[in-house]
């Protein structure tokens, strides 16, 4: 597995304050995008603090959470703290060709290539779905 997509939930998979509305109500945007590849799926929701990563799997649609192969670590406190924990991950895991997900752009220098950012109020969209598309196939 060589390529690695880091995972956020609030803000990706449905607007970071989503009331009146289904959770998680994004997926199945990523779903599409991710049927019959190889790409692991890493998380990197603070969600992971709350839930055990098999739980994690479960709140995910099945042709997502077969991908999933683990979660980031520990929280890092200080600058760039999502970012840090993927580097983590990532000097653990022998991986180089990454992108991440998420709304929270502060966590991540400036400029991040690796970062797909996503619009906290919607979660993601056509135009991040075109960018994982583009990563995927390169």
């Amino acid at each position: 597995m060589n390529k690695l997509l880091f995972l956020d939930f609030d803000g990706v998979l449905h607007p970071t304050h989503f009331a009146g509305q289904a959770p998680f109500n994004r997926a199945h945007l990523l779903e599409k995008t991710l049927e019959r590849s190889n790409i692991g799926i890493v998380i990197s929701s603070s969600w992971r603090f709350t839930h055990s990563l098999e739980k994690l799997q479960k709140l995910l649609p099945n042709s997502i959470s077969s991908l999933v192969i683990g979660v980031t670590g520990s929280p890092v406190i200080g600058k760039h703290p999502r970012y840090q924990e993927i580097m983590n991950f990532l000097q653990s895991h022998g991986s180089s060709n990454w992108k991440a997900l998420d709304d929270s752009y502060w966590e991540f220098p400036t400029p991040c290539p690796e970062l797909i950012r996503c619009n906290p109020n919607t979660g993601i969209s056509e135009k991040q779905i075109q960018e994982l598309r583009h990563w995927m196939i390169a």
